[in-house]
């Protein structure tokens, strides 16, 4: 019996391994890819780059991966730090349009999630289960009535056309709301019974207590909306305010060697606030999970 579990936990162990190895190739094989010289990529994925401009043509040569560059150049990161100031102007434009949608996405859910947690009826349930319905829709299916909305507003082409409808997001709305309802009942009485009012109830009792799913909810939106193509391109059509990941996919062929350094510099805010709250975010994420509405 001892055998087969140890063999059963290293069969795991190694199936685990390797989907962390196939997941982690494409990180691993950018930021090598972005110290590269051009005259290396060009002789290692020529072939792919040669092609993708067709979309009818096949690749007849084999592509050559490496982890580690023949020669180790800067001049990629030189480019987009000093010699091209566009890649850290389109860079700042992401950080200008995430960040917000953040802060208020996470203001909005704390209130909302506070009222369907304290105020319970028919109308509040199916004032929920709307923001169920639209949690399950995809953004693409909401992107037109978001423009005309913006059209209507006069903010077509405005920062603001990318940031309301990101702010009023539903997934956080839900995710905070199934997390505070895991506060005790007795608790929230105890205070009201000592005098405290709704808003020391909410600022000093479940906001304290949902710390690890306003992280998560931050992480999680972050990512979702530092990468965001669709709205940039349909709400913001002027290409001076688009964020990065938009301006990314207009490199041209010649110029892979700084689509890599530039993808680079994009992963790293990404990377920094998952690595800074990866246990609230499982935490959160558990906890709002297991609880019943």
């Amino acid at each position: 019996m001892k055998k087969k579990r140890y063999f059963g936990r290293g069969a795991m162990t190694l199936l685990a391994a390797v989907f962390a190895f196939l997941f982690l190739m494409p990180t691993v094989l950018t930021i090598a890819d972005s110290f590269m010289t051009q005259t290396e990529l060009t002789a290692d994925y020529g072939q792919v780059f040669s092609n993708a401009t067709d979309g009818k043509s096949y690749i007849s040569k084999k592509v050559v991966l490496k982890f580690i560059p023949d020669k180790v150049s800067f001049s990629q990161y030189l480019t987009i730090l000093f010699k091209s100031p566009d890649y850290l102007l389109k860079f700042w434009n992401s950080v200008i349009l995430v960040v917000p949608i953040v802060l208020l996405q996470l203001l909005i859910a704390s209130v909302a999630a506070y009222g369907f947690t304290r105020w319970r009826g028919r109308v509040r349930d199916g004032i929920f289960f709307a923001y169920v319905i639209l949690m399950l829709m995809p953004y693409q299916v909401t992107l037109v009535p978001n423009y005309l909305v913006s059209d209507w507003l006069g903010i077509l082409n405005t920062r603001w056309a990318v940031i309301l409808p990101g702010a009023f997001a539903p997934f956080s709305v839900f995710l905070l709301t199934k997390f505070m309802r895991r506060i005790p009942v007795s608790l929230i009485e105890s205070a009201k019974l000592d005098g405290a009012s709704e808003w020391h109830v909410f600022w000093d009792i479940c906001l304290p207590q949902c710390r690890s799913a306003l992280y998560s909810i931050a992480i999680l939106v972050f990512i979702d909306n530092w990468n965001m193509v669709e709205q940039a391109l349909i709400l913001l059509p002027n290409a001076d305010a688009q964020p990065l990941s938009v301006f990314l996919s207009t490199i041209n062929t010649g110029e892979v060697g700084i689509a890599f350094a530039a993808a680079v510099i994009y992963m790293v805010p990404g990377l920094l606030l998952f690595l800074h709250g990866e246990a609230y975010l499982v935490e959160g994420i558990t906890y709002s999970g297991s609880v019943k509405g």
